[in-house]
């Protein structure tokens, strides 16, 4: 295993999408949503102690969550589990996990990822993994990982990338031509059709001085701020000195403010069995399914011509359902939903009225 490999997890999202197994107080990345025994946060952080060991992983999150990750990650240092005092979007999160890196070594490959994915081939995964972060550790690349379409999916971004010049040591590996965020159905068939777009998988690779060339080329008051830490991080000073920077970091994401602007940007081609598991429709693809197309997660659920639904219950609870084809049916504490699948997208503006009609009890 390379000492020299580091691995940042971005795990403060509140998957509001989710709800209402996912709350602010317990967000989706601690859940064992999957039913394995495991949370998603355990499983992304033994994915990564393939590749680096458990003291070169940092979790950078909400403060409140601290507790949590303490709790369900003990391997992982509590030094290295950034808080952060406010959400900024993706890239000033990254930057503080890297300048704090900085702060230790001056030569590092860095892998960044979500902390609530699937990832059904774990091996190919590991592979991948490996394959990128050699490929940074020769070449000043900015690297993602790009996702092979089976589907005109217009809920995820796309990369296209140039046919023409694969990386000589894995033709997997190409230049980034463009970046499409979430297009239109009609769009995303074109993409399919293509054959030179991939999904965005949000996790990224590269080299400790290449991310922070790109942070001082294109977001220089966010590289700025940072650099101003080297001397207070691992110190007493450093949680006032990120308190301070997170109230003048804009919010800003990594794919926006760097990917989409810098010219070394480069992808390699996986199908490891991914999925951002950003809505319960994207559980129930990837969940297993009796003889009426169910998924269902409960051990007390009759269901009566009932089709393509996913069912989320409380063990100890009798759950009778009759005459449903695709919808969502979860109970959780104190909440119970049901909704199309059709028409998950509106959890997301359903939470934000029940804040305003009930307050944060129920969210």
């Amino acid at each position: 295993m390379d000492t020299n490999n580091y691995c940042i997890i971005m795990a403060g999202g509140i998957g509001s999408r989710f709800w209402p197994m996912s709350r602010t107080s317990h967000p989706k990345q601690f859940i064992d949503i999957l039913g394995t025994g495991e949370t998603l946060l355990q499983q992304t952080v033994r994915r990564f102690k393939k590749v680096c060991p458990p003291k070169n992983i940092y979790i950078v999150t909400n403060e409140k969550y601290r507790g949590l990750i303490r709790e369900q990650v003990p391997e992982v240092h509590n030094k290295h589990i950034l808080g952060e005092p406010a959400r900024r979007n993706t890239a000033p999160a990254i930057a503080f996990a890297t300048y704090k890196i900085a702060s230790q070594t001056d030569t590092a490959n860095l892998v960044v990822a979500p902390s609530d994915h699937i990832i059904l081939k774990e091996e190919e995964f590991t592979n991948d993994i490996k394959t990128a972060l050699k490929a940074v550790a020769e070449n000043n690349w900015l690297m993602t990982l790009g996702i092979k379409p089976n589907r005109p999916d217009t809920g995820y971004g796309y990369i296209q990338f140039d046919e023409s010049k694969p990386y000589h040591q894995d033709e997997r590996i190409r230049k980034v031509k463009t970046f499409t965020e979430k297009p239109k159905l009609e769009l995303a068939q074109r993409f399919l059709e293509s054959g030179d777009f991939l999904w965005n998988s949000g996790i990224f690779v590269w080299n400790l001085q290449t991310i922070q060339q790109a942070f001082q080329e294109y977001l220089p008051d966010l590289h700025n701020l940072f650099s101003e830490g080297k001397d207070k991080f691992g110190t007493p000073e450093e949680q006032d000195f990120i308190n301070n920077t997170f109230s003048r970091c804009k919010s800003i994401s990594i794919d926006y403010g760097v990917m989409e602007k810098a010219e070394n940007v480069y992808v390699l081609a996986s199908d490891f069995g991914w999925s951002d598991l950003g809505t319960w429709g994207s559980l129930y693809d990837v969940s297993t399914k009796n003889k009426d197309g169910n998924t269902i997660q409960g051990k007390n659920v009759m269901t009566y011509d009932t089709e393509n639904c996913i069912v989320n219950v409380p063990n100890d609870k009798l759950v009778v359902l009759q005459g449903l084809k695709d919808y969502v049916v979860v109970e959780n504490e104190n909440t119970l939903l049901i909704i199309r699948k059709e028409d998950e997208q509106q959890i997301r503006q359903i939470v934000n009225d029940i804040k305003i009609e009930k307050g944060d009890e129920y969210v």
